[in-house]
């Protein structure tokens, strides 16, 4: 792979409408003592340090090697090094550069789109803290890579996959952002308790003796997994519950009084309310709508 990759698209309508679109991606080595950046980008991607620069799109920067300096309108001066990613935001004032007697190695993407709007104005991703740390992992540069493939051979549809890459991409590193080095600990603690879950359905769990056996406190236990599912450890669990009793009504003939026994609940009454609460409708509604729809 050569040091120096750039590629710069032309975008029909079609692709805009799509929603998501790649404007202009590459990969650059730069090293010490060299000015930054280049002057042989097109003409509104050129800026000076004194200047700064505001773009029209979203942008990725991924550094891969070396340390440098990224400042914009929102945060002020962050220093960046390997392994760091920033992202630029449209209409948002930035500047960046390598450390002259160091330099470094950037890839970057740049996008624009409906969806991309949506999906980075959302939470996820904000202004104020543009910078994700420890991204060096093969993920991110497995991604990159497959964006400089598709777009090297442009095959038929190529834009509409790299949106698929370019989203797959930001939820690699939204994981890394919000799981930090914790993650592939988070992972696999997260991934033992739905297996506990899932094996013990039909019971009343301890989630505090979960959380000891995987040696956190509760507390942390229950951050983590809110974090990574959205929901509580004992929300989870009744909705794989509620998703089982389901799967009983519509397959067996089971009354509600014995699903809900079946499963671990403390009442058929609960049972029922809980159930109400979670799919619009009494199990008994939800039994005979759905047969009468099969």
């Amino acid at each position: 792979m050569t040091n120096k990759y750039r590629k710069y698209l032309i975008t029909s309508e079609k692709d805009s409408s799509w929603g998501f679109y790649v404007n202009n991606l590459g990969r650059n080595v730069i090293n010490k003592n060299t000015d930054y950046p280049s002057k042989d980008h097109p003409d509104q991607y050129i800026f000076t340090w004194e200047k700064g620069r505001v773009l029209d799109e979203f942008h990725l920067v991924f550094i891969t090697k070396g340390q440098g300096v990224f400042e914009s309108k929102e945060t002020g001066k962050i220093n960046v090094s390997d392994g760091d990613v920033f992202l630029l935001f449209p209409g948002v004032w930035h500047r960046y550069k390598p450390k002259k007697s160091i330099g470094w190695t950037e890839r970057w993407v740049g996008f624009s789109g409906k969806i991309a709007s949506q999906f980075l104005s959302n939470g996820f991703f904000n202004t104020h803290e543009p910078i994700i740390s420890k991204c060096n992992k093969p993920c991110i540069l497995n991604h990159f890579n497959s964006l400089f493939k598709l777009f090297d051979e442009e095959p038929y549809g190529f834009q509409r996959i790299a949106s698929g890459i370019c989203i797959q991409l930001m939820a690699d590193l939204y994981n890394i952002k919000s799981g930090g080095s914790y993650i592939e600990t988070l992972n696999s603690m997260i991934s033992k308790t739905k297996s506990i879950m899932y094996n013990n359905i039909n019971s009343t769990l301890n989630l505090k003796e979960i959380a000891q056996s995987l040696g956190v406190s509760y507390s942390k236990f229950r951050i983590d997994f809110k974090k990574q599912t959205g929901l509580s450890p004992l929300q989870y669990h009744l909705l794989i519950k509620i998703e089982k009793s389901k799967e009983l009504l519509l397959n067996s003939n089971k009354s509600q009084k014995e699903i809900a026994f079946e499963l671990g609940f403390e009442s058929d009454v609960y049972f029922n309310r809980l159930f109400k609460r979670k799919t619009g409708l009494a199990p008994g509604k939800f039994r005979n709508i759905k047969n009468i729809s099969k």
